[in-house]
């Protein structure tokens, strides 16, 4: 599944071609990729015709993009197409999923053998002129949804033009280690509250949003850290290391395009990433740790069950606490 450098990937390809476009025709070719939006397909087309796109905004994986209404119908919209507090009412929320994509191609490519909606775009010179979303598997999606004031006042996300709202259903999650506005004092006094085990703890998204398996496994190998560690043992600058970790290895992800290991992920010129050839702890099980190894010593990297998925760490550079729990 896509994580946050991924997201971040399609987001920064995505703004480029469609910030500041309207979006003239809608064609949802499969329903299902619109569940999400209770309406149906009709009421789906009809929210995002004529609209025109004002930013990508994302917060760790969910990603959005807030829209200028053409029209003032339909509940909770002020006759302005905006929110009453002064911003944008709604936006187009995509949900990659497992192997969705968002794909900007000119209309003249055939359409792929998983396309499931379509969205044309307003022309412009040099530009493609179509939105594609494909799925393969169809656990992602596209719907309408409301935008809301942000709890703190900050903006809901990175974006191109920072505003405090976010979508409805990304307003539970925290903000993601590359937002500018996380706090480090506030995600350090909830992880010490949460008394669980430290992978556990940067796995949920009320307290820090974005890290998924891959990238929780590649920061705590760099922080030298087991994902057992108890979370109200940690002292704060071995907090402070993981979370540096985790930006570092999402920037070094991001400048190579993201973690690809199929042809379900891709940026939305079609390519694939290839950060997978980085990696030094997922998918290296009874392989030489990378630290270990320039450091001469001996070491594979071992490979555990955890959470129903697993976890990769190296067992002389990142030994298991001897009061690890999880």
């Amino acid at each position: 599944m896509p994580e946050l450098p991924e997201v971040e990937v399609v987001r920064r390809g995505l703004v480029s071609w469609v910030r500041g476009r309207t979006i003239t025709s809608v064609d949802v070719l499969d329903p299902r990729s619109i569940r999400r939006h209770a309406l149906g397909a009709e009421d789906f087309a009809g929210n995002l015709q004529g609209a025109r796109v004002l930013d990508v905004v994302r917060r760790g994986k969910f990603l959005w993009l807030p829209l200028e209404e053409a029209a003032a119908e339909g509940p909770g919209r002020d006759g302005a197409g905006s929110a009453g507090s002064g911003g944008p009412a709604v936006a187009l929320m995509a949900h990659l999923g497992m192997s969705g994509q968002l794909l900007m191609q000119d209309s003249g490519v055939p359409d792929e053998k998983h396309l499931k909606i379509r969205l044309r775009l307003s022309p412009v010179d040099g530009m493609p002129e179509q939105l594609r979303f494909v799925d393969q598997r169809i656990f992602g999606g596209l719907f309408v949804t409301s935008l809301v004031p942000t709890s703190d006042g900050g903006p809901g996300g990175l974006g191109e033009l920072p505003a405090p709202f976010i979508a409805e259903e990304a307003s539970h999650i925290a903000r993601d280690p590359l937002d500018p506005h996380f706090s480090f004092d506030s995600f350090y006094r909830r992880l010490r509250l949460r008394r669980t085990g430290l992978k556990r703890a940067l796995l949920d998204q009320g307290l820090v949003s974005g890290i998924g398996n891959i990238y929780a496994d590649e920061a705590l190998w760099r922080a030298r850290l087991h994902y057992a560690r108890p979370t109200d043992t940690l002292r704060r600058a071995e907090a402070m290391r993981v979370l540096d970790a985790a930006r570092e290895v999402m920037l070094d992800a991001l400048a190579a395009g993201g973690t690809s290991f199929d042809s379900l992920y891709v940026n939305v010129n079609g390519a694939s990433g290839y950060f997978d050839r980085s990696l030094n702890a997922y998918g290296r099980e009874n392989q030489e740790c990378k630290r270990c190894a320039a450091a001469g010593l001996v070491s594979l990297m071992k490979r555990e069950q955890f959470m129903n998925r697993s976890s990769y760490t190296c067992p002389v550079c990142q030994p298991r606490p001897r009061n690890g729990r999880w």
